[in-house]
């Protein structure tokens, strides 16, 4: 792959929603621009839903008397979610320098089935 090819699949990494919207509407034909789109956005949606999930946890535990220590508590899984999602995020940016479609590991394969195309 020539070097200008692989600079839209670095851009999603480095500028999450411009850089998708771009690739989106202009990069559609790059293989693997769109290819770590799906990756980015799947990195994305699960740092979002882990937070999501703890939240709704954390609310449901503080309506019973006592339980709201254990919510507080388990907010250390968001931060190892989003210390994984760092290490994952560079990972993807150094697969998209070097040019290669490897899924991110942990939720990568589900990402490459996003419907992106």
């Amino acid at each position: 792959m020539s070097r200008p090819s692989r600079v839209p699949a670095v851009i999603v990494y480095l500028i999450p929603f411009l850089g998708w919207l771009y690739v989106y509407v202009f990069q559609r034909q790059n293989s693997l621009a769109v290819y770590h789109l799906r990756q980015s956005v799947g990195l994305f949606l699960f740092l979002v839903i882990s937070l999501v999930a703890w939240a709704v946890v954390a609310w449901l535990l503080a309506w019973i008397p006592l339980m709201a220590v254990l919510g507080v508590g388990l907010f250390t899984l968001v931060i190892a979610a989003y210390l994984y999602g760092a290490i994952a995020w560079i990972l993807g940016l150094l697969n998209a320098l070097r040019g290669k479609t490897v899924p991110l590991p942990g939720f990568g394969r589900w990402a490459s089935r996003l419907p992106i195309r």
